[in-house]
Parts: structure tokens; C-alpha cells; sequence
């Protein structure tokens, strides 16, 4: 399944032309570009992509916004994977199993950052719902980095029937939550998992939580009682990394 669209500013375009990932009919930038413009026209004409040189006011047409940095690229799609692929990639990398999966995460910002994170810190793979959940929109694109070129996202009609399958795999499904569970810090995390997230609002959906083998919660000593989901997944993401780098 893709999501057309373009991708703009200079890190996001850069990391899109390096990996090697999503096709990129075209790179416009702005005419008499230097600097990191320059390397951007430099990779793009070394992977055969056309390079137009446009206007300040051109790149904000085609941009939709004025906050392009001098390039946008068009690209052509951006692929899902599907969940057998994502099982095979720790399978062929010898590693235990790693992967994020997101309840109905509405927000493309929070989407992008979660996307970002999953890379950071190893994850295989990430597994949304077809259904009320942002894809991988320009928006959500941006706000992770150039994430997308290298983190595999998988979506599924039905989360829960994926994460059963991920058991069936020997995979533990860890979901996170702010009513009662284990301490994160408390919980071995260094077996094959999955990370599960739930909605900026609602948190997990009952029959999702239902479906998770352990419940974990970020223990708080400040007066807030909740992370919102793109930092409460970089907190347990972070810990997933800690554990199994001891």
C-alpha cells in the first residue's frame, strides 16, 4: 500500500537520496543552492534522479508551505512492508526480536517521532492498524527525520490478529499503560518483544491491552501522571536498548 506525496528539508530529503529507499521522481531546489544543497544535488545526480532548479516561490508551491529549506523531493510512493517480512528481519540478523506496534496513533508528529525512535534504538519493525491511525503522510515523514527510508512500517487491518501472530512467533507483547503494570525498569526486556502504544487520548483499547502478555508503566515522581505516547515510547525504547546492551 503506499501514500503519495513529497518529501521537503534538507535532512529528510538528504536521508531519502542516501538510503537508497523510497524512488524520488525529482529533486527541485532552489536555484544557485551551496552547502548542503549542493551534496543533495551531488547524491541525486549520482542515484540517475532528475534535478530541477526553482524559485524560492516555486519550492513553496510545490512545498504547500514555506518551510522547505530550498528542496522538496517528489516522490513516487512510500511502501508498507507486510508483517512476514518484518519477522524475518531480526530471524536474519541473528538478534532478538524487536518491534513497536501503535493503537490508533492519530497525530502525525507523534507518529514521526515514534517512527524516529524505533530506528534509533534498533527496532526491527513497526506495526500500525489500517483504521484510525495516521500513515506515513508527509507530514509524518518529516517529523521523523528521514526515519522512514530505513524503519519498516507494517499496517495491518487488525492489530490485535497481528500481535497474535507475533506470539505464535515466540515474540512477548509488552503494552504500555498508566493504570496498573510492572515498572519497565523491572521487566526483562531482553527477550524477542513487542512494544505496544496506545492513542494520544484513549491509551490502549481494551481488547488490545487484553491481548498483551505484560503490562508495563513508566513509574512518575513528578505531579504529571502520564508522558504523552512519543515520549513515554522514547523512555521505553531507551530501556529495551539499556537492558539488552548489558
Amino acid at each position: 500500500m503506499t501514500d503519495e506525496g513529497r518529501i521537503y528539508g534538507r535532512n529528510p530529503v538528504l536521508e531519502l537520496l542516501r538510503s537508497g529507499g523510497r524512488r524520488a521522481d525529482e529533486i527541485a531546489v532552489l536555484a544557485g543552492a551551496r552547502g548542503p544543497l549542493a551534496e543533495v544535488v551531488a547524491l541525486a545526480r549520482r542515484a540517475g534522479v532528475k534535478v530541477s532548479f526553482r524559485t524560492r516561490e516555486q519550492l513553496t508551491a510545490i512545498a504547500g508551505t514555506d518551510r522547505h529549506q530550498g528542496v522538496v523531493a517528489r516522490v513516487a510512493s512510500a511502501e508498507y512492508a507486510d508483517l512476514a517480512g518484518l519477522l524475518e528481519i531480526p530471524k536474519r540478523r541473528g538478534e532478538a526480536a524487536f518491534f513497536l506496534a501503535l493503537d490508533q496513533v492519530q497525530d502525525p508528529r507523534n507518529f514521526g517521532a515514534l517512527l524516529r525512535t524505533a530506528e534509533a534504538f534498533g527496532a526491527h519493525g513497526v506495526i500500525v492498524p489500517k483504521h484510525h491511525q495516521v500513515g506515513l503522510t508527509e507530514a509524518a515523514a518529516r517529523a521523523a527525520m528521514g526515519a522512514v527510508e530505513y524503519i519498516p512500517v507494517a499496517r495491518e487491518t487488525n492489530l490485535v490478529g497481528a500481535l497474535e501472530t507475533l506470539k505464535k512467533s515466540g515474540i512477548w507483547i509488552y503494552g504500555s499503560t498508566v493504570g496498573e503494570g510492572s515498572p519497565a525498569w523491572v521487566a526483562d526486556l531482553t527477550g524477542p518483544l513487542c512494544l505496544v502504544l496506545g492513542s494520544e487520548g484513549e491509551g490502549l483499547r481494551p481488547l488490545v491491552a487484553r491481548t498483551c502478555d505484560v503490562l508495563l508503566t513508566i513509574p512518575m515522581a513528578g505531579r504529571l501522571g502520564s508522558l504523552n505516547v512519543g515520549a513515554a515510547g522514547a523512555a521505553l525504547c531507551y530501556e529495551v536498548a539499556r537492558q539488552r546492551s548489558l
